[in-house]
């Protein structure tokens, strides 16, 4: 049971955090060629697909982890998955915040034809998915590091 937890996180993480450096990295970069008429509803579209995942992402890391937790109990847990959990929850809510804010913001200018509007929503996402990176990172880096 503990394994099958230990893969679903990992594999939870590994899908967040590898679509953040997609998007980042590769989507927003390679649109960027395109006019804003064809790159916003693009990257609009991939942003939503992405984020369906990042929900079911959430849930997991959520209930993996606490059943990891809780399976050792909360005060003979290492410091690093105390801090993983709490950058967590940070995380979590940074996501929340990214999604009912500036993509549901982004969704509304694409369907206006906003142009500079929705330019200005997806250079706020990218700030808001680059600093759940870093999140992301140092969470690995407590729960190796800090054991």
């Amino acid at each position: 049971m503990l394994a099958l937890m230990k893969f679903l996180h990992i594999a939870a993480a590994i899908v967040w955090l590898g679509g953040i450096v997609f998007m980042l990295f590769a989507l927003r970069p390679a649109a960027g060629q395109l006019a804003p008429p064809q790159r916003l509803p693009l990257i609009t579209q991939v942003m939503g697909n992405f984020f369906k995942r990042v929900w079911e992402g959430i849930a997991i890391l959520l209930v993996t982890g606490l059943v990891m937790l809780l399976g050792v109990g909360m005060k003979n847990a290492p410091l690093g998955w105390h801090l993983m959990f709490g950058i967590g929850l940070v995380m979590f809510a940074l996501f929340g915040h990214l999604f009912f804010g500036p993509y549901r913001r982004l969704k509304l200018a694409v369907a206006a034809q906003d142009w500079p509007e929705g330019g200005r929503r997806v250079g706020q996402i990218a700030t808001l998915a680059g600093l759940n990176l870093v999140l992301g990172t140092l969470a690995i880096a407590a729960v190796i590091f800090l054991v």
